[in-house]
């Protein structure tokens, strides 16, 4: 019993900490899963969820009924909960923080995810020039799309809508980038956000069943990654979050370019940040470390 109090505790940070990454541009809440141990677990249960759903949609109720029971709920419930109350309630304070302190908040985040890619990498079965070779690739890829400039596709249709929200909540999913920020590449951020203040229900209905067809479709894609070729993929994620580093560069300009600090900048206190944000990782790496002898001493 203690133990469970102790894995929905976990479960609950572990949302609190992808919650609050998820209100940073350039950060995803797939990296944080990641860095605490949970992405696997993660994909699956979603996975899990979809499949249920499908059954139900086929009119199929009993069995319908035993997928449900079969979703790991003590997993999902306080993940969600921690995902929501970290939006809810860090949301005001981290934007207020972005919009008057954007590179200290930066500086942070980037000591945090740098540090960060050493707990998904060693996590590795065999860690060869294959593995190393796709985590360049994940990299380039990241550095590549996260350095891209943003648009606005004025009034765009619903299929547009639909297949944007469908590679927006793939980027969700994925560490190191973000679904807001892809939106913005895409061009559909503004729009969105149009579409919810002004209630326009076609755009909204059209975004959710993108939303929905792309989690689901990329989540059994991922799902089959991870079971036949668990270290490529792992690596290629572990790529991904090196190559977003680029978002979260203390020092950007307005199109997003990388800018070298000069005199002026507050150099110090943001590396300060950032090894405050090292720090951060390795108090995480040894109670994920605790836990997992814990949990061995236990079987």
């Amino acid at each position: 019993m203690a133990f469970q109090v102790r894995a929905v505790v976990r479960y609950f940070f572990s949302g609190l900490l992808m919650g609050a990454a998820d209100v940073i541009p350039g950060v995803s809440g797939g990296t944080m899963a990641l860095v605490v141990g949970i992405y696997e677990k993660l994909v699956e249960a979603i996975h899990q969820v979809f499949q249920a759903v499908v059954v139900l949609l086929r009119g199929r109720g009993p069995e319908a009924l035993r997928a449900f029971r079969a979703i790991p709920w003590t997993f999902l419930l306080p993940l969600i909960g921690g995902i929501a109350t970290a939006i809810l309630s860090a949301a005001s304070l981290i934007l207020h923080l972005l919009a008057h302190y954007p590179v200290h908040l930066r500086g942070l985040f980037f000591g945090l995810i740098a540090g960060s890619l050493v707990l998904p990498w060693l996590r590795l079965r065999r860690r060869s020039w294959r593995e190393m070779l796709f985590a360049l690739l994940g990299a380039i890829t990241a550095f590549i799309l996260v350095g891209l400039p943003p648009r606005v596709v004025p009034d765009p249709a619903l299929w547009q809508v639909f297949g944007a929200a469908a590679i927006a909540i793939c980027a969700m999913i994925l560490p190191g980038i973000s679904g807001a920020f892809l939106l913005l590449v895409l061009g559909f951020y503004e729009p969105t956000l149009l579409a919810l203040t002004q209630r326009n229900w076609p755009y909204l209905l059209a975004f959710v069943a993108g939303m929905a067809t792309g989690l689901g479709l990329f989540v059994r894609l991922l799902r089959y990654l991870l079971h036949h070729w668990h270290d490529a993929t792992m690596a290629v994620l572990v790529g991904l979050m090196a190559g977003s580093l680029r978002a979260i560069w203390p020092w950007l300009d307005d199109k997003r370019q990388l800018l070298l600090p000069t005199a002026a900048d507050p150099i110090v206190s943001v590396v300060l940040l950032a090894l405050a944000g090292l720090a951060f990782v390795g108090v995480l790496s040894r109670w994920e470390l605790r836990r997992r002898q814990t949990s061995s001493a236990l079987l």
